[in-house]
């Protein structure tokens, strides 16, 4: 059972390409996203709701070849992504939040730049290209909360067309099956997601790599190492925060240093692995 309420994403192409531009809106909600690659900006310009001020974000390839680049910026939209399409190299797509009905005002953008600038740097799913943690600009009460409302609809849609810079693995509270997985003298906890496999904070990850490693899983190791998600203990590395992986697999090869198959490798408190429970549930139905 899902503790959270259900709502419709209406996605709207408007040039038939799937690919290309696509309109955002969420059932009551005054925001409007626009999601683009970089080679449809000419396209994407000629629209008026790109106009508007609201805030961006900006995304690429990242220098690790790991973790991508990301930008988060705020101001007359058209105008800021002209000037970032002559001075910033990196970014291959971009996604621009305004209202329809101009609800948000100066200090409401410049708040929902800064929370997004904060988030992007505490889920530590991306390489950062902003020069500095913008400052949130003091608001009443009742406008921190319009715009926190507008900040909570804008991250419910990101996700829904693959942008999770922002997010955070949430602590499911006892309600996901919990799995171990041990090898090498590390020890580690963690569980299945909707869209990633979690590695609960506190979990061991060994030092040493086998030749037979992927150079990809290497270098992820590295950026992990580098930006602090995993910190060097006497004995071996240490998550220092919960972090979410594409598959059970790359979480079981990061934490082992080898290739490993992580349907095999993690298993319950019973010692069934994650591929019999799997298995289990999918004859069940």
């Amino acid at each position: 059972m899902h503790d959270r309420l259900g709502f419709s994403v209406r996605i709207f192409v408007p040039f038939g390409e799937p690919e290309g531009l696509r309109v955002i809106e969420k059932s009551g909600w005054t925001g409007q996203g626009l999601v683009f690659p970089r080679s449809r900006l000419a396209d994407v310009r000629r629209r008026e709701d790109l106009g508007r001020n609201g805030v961006y974000v900006l995304w690429g390839p990242g220098d690790s070849e790991q973790l991508p680049s990301v930008y988060v910026g705020e101001g007359d939209v058209d105008a800021r992504l002209v000037q970032h399409a002559k001075a910033k190299d990196f970014w291959t797509h971009g996604v621009a939040f305004t209202s329809k009905d101009q609800s948000l005002n100066k200090a409401h953008i410049q708040y929902l730049e800064a929370r997004l600038v904060e988030l992007a740097a505490e889920a530590k799913r991306c390489e950062l290209d902003n020069a500095s943690i913008p400052q949130k600009p003091a608001l009443s009460e009742a406008d921190r909360a319009d715009a926190e409302l507008y900040l909570t609809d804008m991250l419910l849609c990101l996700p829904v067309v693959g942008v999770r810079f922002f997010e955070k693995p949430q602590d499911p509270a006892g309600k996901s099956h919990e799995f171990s997985l041990t090898g090498k003298g590390v020890r580690a906890r963690g569980y299945e997601g909707a869209n990633d496999f979690v590695v609960r904070a506190g979990s061991q990850a060994v030092k040493e790599e086998v030749a037979s490693l992927r150079p990809s899983l290497s270098e992820l190791r590295k950026a992990l190492l580098a930006r602090n998600i995993l910190k060097e203990t006497s004995t071996a590395y240490q998550f220092d925060q919960d972090y979410g992986f594409p598959s059970p697999s790359t979480a079981a090869s990061i934490l082992l240093g080898r290739p490993a198959n992580g349907r095999l490798e993690w298993k319950d408190a019973e010692g069934r692995s994650l591929k019999e429970i799997q298995e289990a549930v999918v004859e069940a139905r």
